[in-house]
């Protein structure tokens, strides 16, 4: 996934975090994913625009048993207003993990 969203947005700052180990799923899955992509591409196009961009460059993950994918979207403008912080996961409410 890495590989596919430098390609496609070459990018000022990517993460590619796998949550997995956060959620209710076997041991060494790999099905949930946090991206972080702080791109100059993103200017002037809506959030929606962003993800959709997102989904289309992962869609072979996705195809092959990727289950979620958490996406922030940033400009570079915009991960420095935000002190280039990520977002925290929530906590996962589903399967075996609920409370």
């Amino acid at each position: 996934m890495t590989e596919a969203l430098t390609a496609a947005f070459a990018p000022e700052h990517l993460e590619v975090r796998d949550e997995s180990h956060m959620h209710a799923v076997p041991k060494g899955a790999e099905s949930h994913f946090r991206v972080v992509v702080v791109s100059a591409g993103f200017a002037g196009k809506s959030l929606v625009a962003r993800h959709r961009e997102i989904n289309a460059a992962a869609a072979d993950e996705l195809r092959s048993g990727l289950h979620a994918l958490a996406i922030e979207a940033l400009t570079p403008e915009q991960w420095i207003a935000r002190g280039g912080q990520v977002a925290k996961s929530p906590p996962c409410l589903g399967g075996s993990k609920a409370g």
